[in-house]
């Protein structure tokens, strides 16, 4: 196979361009910056093109031509009908401008709209989930021998009782936390006996739920994403279905059913652990007695409190395994799809779960209010 060569030649007064040789890509002189410089010389003259003694020619050759060329058909060209072939689909790949700005000003409108759109999607696959797990829930009801006991005892533990040492020891510390940063303000105005209505209402109400949600949603709420991904990856999914085991009952309803009733149980637990936190540091920093700090609690927080810190649990829960389920089975068979679903189920979850408690708080605003 010869290399390629350019000859020149005068006929009629007019300059004919003579190509032989293989023009592909390795039989092109290197570099090939060269010989292009070369090619867009002579182009400048517009000359006759002579492809035919050029016996192969590829994509690389053709492309390098076309851009000699101007990116237009010469005025003068003789070539086969297979060389034409190839040069046309080298004129066929769109050009990039590369003068053209790369920020767009509608890129962030663009970026703000795919956001949308994304989040859209999600919230009508979470809502197709949910049409399935109930469509589930009224299988199983028909068929009480179908019900995956020991996937649910099994994420129950994992979600539930392996989580209280973490829920209980932060909740102590947000209470020792809370209690001493109120009580430095209260000594000030005389109000120290009050500190058993702020350490109430915000640890029961608020801040035990969300605490805990937030800790469930990193914990088990990835380790859910992360369960059902690698099955995505490892293709046991698919087994389940070659095997006609439904999915959604074998994986998703379990940890959701498992999840919603936890979460509650986790909730009174946590807040249980803040308050205490914050008796024992309003005993040591303000000296009040543990005696008066447990009988002033139940005046000074209603037991509809309660209620709505349980309520939360529920609805948090749920919302995380929903959440945890919905981006597991979107992950692709690869370990980078993996990760991103994983991370994007913890901040989505988060996220939701604040976004639900600011609607909480103004459904139940004139609610478990002291009288």
């Amino acid at each position: 196979m010869a290399e390629s060569t350019i000859d020149t030649d005068e006929r009629a007064g007019r300059l004919h361009v003579i190509l032989s040789g293989d023009w592909t890509l390795a039989h092109l002189p290197t570099p090939i910056s060269g010989l292009e410089a070369r090619l867009q010389a002579l182009a400048a003259s517009h000359p006759v093109w002579d492809l035919q003694a050029i016996p192969r020619i590829d994509s690389v050759g053709a492309i390098l031509l076309w851009r000699a060329w101007g990116r237009r058909w010469p005025d003068s060209l003789n070539a086969l009908p297979q060389q034409r072939s190839v040069l046309e689909r080298a004129a066929s790949i769109p050009s990039v401008d590369a003068s053209r700005p790369q920020a767009s000003r509608l890129a962030a409108v663009l970026a703000l709209g795919q956001l949308a759109l994304s989040g859209f999607k999600n919230m009508r696959e979470i809502i197709t989930l949910i049409g399935q797990l109930l469509l589930d829930v009224a299988y199983l009801c028909s068929h009480p021998h179908d019900i995956p006991w020991r996937e649910f005892s099994a994420n129950l533990y994992k979600s539930g009782a392996q989580a209280l040492p973490v829920t209980a020891l932060v909740g102590f510390l947000i209470g020792v936390v809370l209690s001493y940063l109120s009580s430095l303000q209260l000594k000030t105005f005389g109000a120290d006996i009050y500190i058993v209505n702020l350490l109430g209402i915000s640890i029961i109400r608020e801040l035990g739920p969300v605490i805990v949600a937030v800790l469930v949603a990193g914990r088990s709420g990835s380790a859910m994403t992360a369960q059902i991904g690698v099955m995505r990856v490892t293709e046991e999914i698919d087994a389940l279905a070659t095997m006609g085991v439904s999915r959604s009952v074998r994986l998703v309803l379990p940890k959701v059913a498992a999840l919603s009733i936890s979460m509650p149980l986790l909730v009174v637990w946590c807040s249980a652990a803040g308050i205490i936190g914050g008796m024992v540091s309003a005993n040591l920093q303000m000296g009040l007695s543990y005696g008066f700090f447990i009988e002033a609690l139940p005046k000074a927080v209603p037991v509809g409190n309660v209620w709505i810190g349980i309520g939360k649990g529920f609805f948090f829960g749920l919302l995380i395994a929903l959440i945890a389920c919905h981006f597991g089975l979107k992950v692709k068979p690869n370990t980078e799809s993996l990760s991103s679903k994983t991370t994007a189920a913890v901040v989505t979850a988060i996220t939701v779960v604040i976004v639900v408690d600011a609607v909480f708080a103004i459904l139940t605003r004139n609610l478990g209010l002291p009288a």
